[in-house]
């Protein structure tokens, strides 16, 4: 087993794994041609591209929320067993 601290945390051992693959996947990207995805192009004509980004926005306040209240009750848990 490892022992630096860095991947001993479960967020560490997430942060470990994917950032290097998030490094490798940027390289083939810089590789591809400039291209705008039609797409978006649609979406930001229609102007439905605001409905997107909203909907992305709320689900991510939720999940941060969540983990939020979830890391308290961790905690509260964790001071009810050291007692």
């Amino acid at each position: 087993m490892m022992n630096n601290k860095l991947f001993t945390r479960p967020l560490g051992r997430f942060f470990g794994l994917i950032l290097p693959l998030l490094m490798l996947a940027s390289l083939a990207f810089a590789q591809a041609p400039e291209v705008a995805p039609a797409m978006a192009d649609d979406l930001r004509a229609s102007g439905k591209i605001y409905v997107v980004v909203a909907v992305v926005a709320i689900i991510v306040v939720g999940l941060l929320g969540y983990l939020i209240n979830l890391d308290r009750k961790v905690s509260r848990l964790e001071k009810e067993i050291k007692n």
